[in-house]
């Protein structure tokens, strides 16, 4: 009955943010052709003013650059592909000619149900569970004299009440911990404030730019987009296994960030809190800085984006609190549209090294997401390798006494497919289901069964996909009432 309560609510609050959108007349003008620079298109922003990203028009850029499209974004400072979908809702302030606040707001909203490991009814992780994972961000920028650029940032998660205190089952998932005990097969709950965060960039020239951004949390330079705003991510409710080997820093409750770009190339540099949240998610945690990152990323074409980081995180896990990570991660994420702003592929490769004690623990990840108008297909596998310790499997119950620190590897392969039931005032009410096939190492098919299988139906609103000037986010003409969202 509570989540009845809940869809109920996610339902009146889209409709109240999607009427007020359109009531307020929103406009979604097309991005300044300053942003194109780097694209070798004409900078008509510098042929107006004869300073770089200086149309007093321009409709939001990118978060970090006045000369960057803002499809480019990603979560903290990351980047996406140019040609990235964009599922929002945005609105200008201010007179038509001059400069004013931009506003934009993104969320995602999961009514579903969860069933773990269902054909093993004695094994480990059998579980299920009605729940509503979901995250909402606001973004609010505007420019600063010729050459500047001030965001300031929010993202909100409703998990502390929706999911759980113990997060939601996830066979072969682990990280964090619940009442000083690790969480394993369930993913960890996200904190009521997953980001609270300030930036200001300079331009020196259409190609040239620098960049500051302290959050408290935030995200620092460390990995791919965060999975829950990874296009290729976007239909899949579950977390990846390889969360806290690629991208787990994604809430750092302290952290800086540095940054400059010169073309398609970025380098970035962060000083952050290593220790992960703790289970107390309603609050906020000390800051210590005791890490830091360096991350470089490249979009070498519209459609590509790659990044390349490492990172010293100290002591991330509360229950092994002497222990430090080295992380190193590497990606490639690809969209391009197939025509109509409802008809694009997306894909990411991700790999993620943990090392740490002498042992060296790596994750990859392929996924991929075809957008055909009403119907997604989507799919993610995963080849994880964790110690026998992460996932609970204590010495004793160890055959012959064998190490606790054993490495054992776990294979994941999800197929899913959703169906857009309703569009209405740039919101969308999309249905779905997906299975998961697990294939676990010998050693824990006696712990999990040979082939688990896990699966789960769901309801999921977002806005729909964000149409700037006749044309859709992902820059094909508009046919129609398309619209995005992410």
């Amino acid at each position: 009955m509570k989540y009845a309560f809940y869809l109920f609510t996610f339902l009146l609050a889209g409709r109240s943010l999607a009427q007020h959108q359109h009531h307020e007349g929103m406009t979604m003008p097309t991005p300044s052709s300053a942003v194109q620079a780097d694209s070798g298109r004409t900078d008509h922003s510098m042929h107006q003013t004869g300073q770089p990203g200086m149309d007093a028009s321009m409709s939001m850029s990118h978060s970090f650059s006045r000369n960057l499209p803002m499809n480019r974004n990603g979560s903290g400072t990351s980047w996406h592909p140019d040609q990235t979908p964009l599922y929002a809702y945005m609105k200008h302030t201010g007179p038509e000619n001059r400069p004013g606040w931009m506003y934009m707001l993104h969320y995602s909203i999961f009514l579903r149900h969860t069933n773990q490991n269902i054909n093993n009814p004695d094994g480990r992780g059998r579980d299920s569970q009605f729940d509503a994972p979901n995250w909402f961000m606001g973004m609010a920028q505007r420019t600063v004299g010729k050459r500047g650029l001030f965001l300031a940032r929010a993202m909100l998660s409703l998990d502390p009440v929706t999911v759980g205190a113990d997060g939601y089952p996830l066979l072969f998932q682990s990280g964090e911990s619940y009442r000083g005990q690790r969480l394993v097969d369930r993913q960890h709950q996200h904190d009521l404030f997953s980001e609270l965060s300030v930036a200001y960039s300079y331009a020196f020239s259409p190609k040239s730019d620098a960049f500051i951004y302290v959050g408290f949390p935030g995200e620092p330079a460390l990995g791919p987009p965060a999975f829950m705003h990874r296009i290729s991510s976007f239909n899949n409710p579950d977390s990846p296994l390889g969360h806290h080997w690629h991208d787990a820093t994604h809430i750092t409750f302290g952290v800086v960030t540095a940054g400059y770009r010169l073309g398609i190339a970025k380098l970035e540099a962060s000083s952050f809190t290593g220790r992960e949240p703790d289970e107390k998610r309603l609050g906020f945690d000390r800051p210590r800085f005791d890490s830091y990152a360096f991350r470089v990323s490249v979009n070498p074409s519209p459609t590509l984006a790659l990044q390349v980081s490492r990172g010293f995180i100290k002591s991330p896990e509360a229950v092994e609190p002497d222990e430090d990570v080295n992380r190193t991660t590497a990606s490639v994420l690809h969209s391009k549209p197939l025509g109509g702003p409802d008809r694009y592929v997306t894909s990411a490769l991700v790999w993620g090294l943990n090392s740490h004690d002498g042992v060296n623990e790596n994750a990859y990840l392929a996924e991929t997401s075809l957008q055909l108008n009403r119907v997604a297909l989507y799919g993610r596998y995963e080849n994880v390798t964790k110690s026998q310790e992460e996932l609970g499997i204590s010495h004793d119950e160890t055959p012959n006494g064998a190490g606790a620190h054993r490495l054992v590897n776990v294979n994941n392969l999800t197929l899913g497919m959703n169906y857009r039931l309703i569009r209405h005032l740039n919101t969308d009410l999309v249905a779905g289901a997906q299975l998961t096939a697990s294939m676990p190492d010998q050693f824990l098919q006696s712990y999990y069964g040979k082939l688990p299988l896990s699966g789960q139906i769901y309801l999921r609103l977002t806005p729909a996909v964000l149409l700037m000037g006749g044309r859709s986010s992902t820059g094909s003409m508009n046919h129609g009432n398309g619209h995005h969202s992410h």
